[in-house]
């Protein structure tokens, strides 16, 4: 089955959703999957150094205090997952186009999954700055890229086409927040939806494509 996500590495809901995703294919161990990352940027227009996160969010949820009822709800959901999400160490609020087209690059060497998983927990638990081209290549190391191309993807544009032509095909189907995930094709997921769910629907997408074919 082809699997299709849009997320953002800066999602703090697209890192659950991963999880719950990885979790419902453990249970269908005789499944085959054909795994597709689709990079879909929350904010694009940030610069490529990134902002001050402490002033983002605060921006974004309405002050401090409401950040952390948000981060807190967000724990709360998590806990199954085994992410704790640590708001007080993000340090930077990143541009994560880069981070996007390394996880392309991870691609082609079966690593995608593997490098969002990586750069998901750099971000939220760890607090790195995904949009600084040594901590990425620092990420990409630990996940079994070799660095010399990994440092070539950043310094070059390779992959930019393909993260904006995905950006824009998002828009053409209507997605407006993620994660968003495709099942076969045919079958969507708008959102991270707990367990019981993405088994009903990693269920029904081969039923939807007989019924279509």
């Amino acid at each position: 089955m082809q699997i299709e996500v849009y997320a953002d590495i800066a999602c703090p809901w697209c890192y659950i959703g991963e999880r719950r995703l990885r979790r419902a294919l453990e249970q269908r161990p005789d499944l085959a999957v054909e795994f597709h990352w689709r990079p879909f940027q929350l904010q694009p227009s940030l610069p490529v150094e990134g902002v001050p996160w402490r002033a983002f969010a605060e921006r974004k949820f309405g002050g401090w205090e409401r950040v952390g009822e948000v981060f807190a709800r967000l724990n709360e959901a998590a806990a199954d997952e085994g992410i704790v999400f640590s708001p007080d160490a993000i340090a930077t609020a990143a541009n994560t186009r880069d981070a996007h087209r390394l996880i392309l690059l991870a691609a082609e060497h079966g690593r995608a999954w593997a490098m969002a998983e990586a750069l998901f927990a750099a971000y939220f638990v760890a607090g790195r700055d995904i949009g600084d081209r040594e901590q990425l290549v620092a990420v990409a190391v630990a996940v079994g890229l070799e660095e010399a191309p990994a440092r070539a993807v950043l310094a070059s544009e390779r992959f930019g086409a393909e993260v904006s032509a995905s950006q824009q095909l998002a828009g053409e189907y209507g997605i407006q927040g993620v994660p968003f995930t495709i099942f076969a094709g045919r079958y969507a997921l708008p959102g991270a939806y707990p367990l019981d769910v993405v088994l009903e629907a990693i269920d029904a997408a081969p039923v939807a494509v007989a019924a279509g074919s």
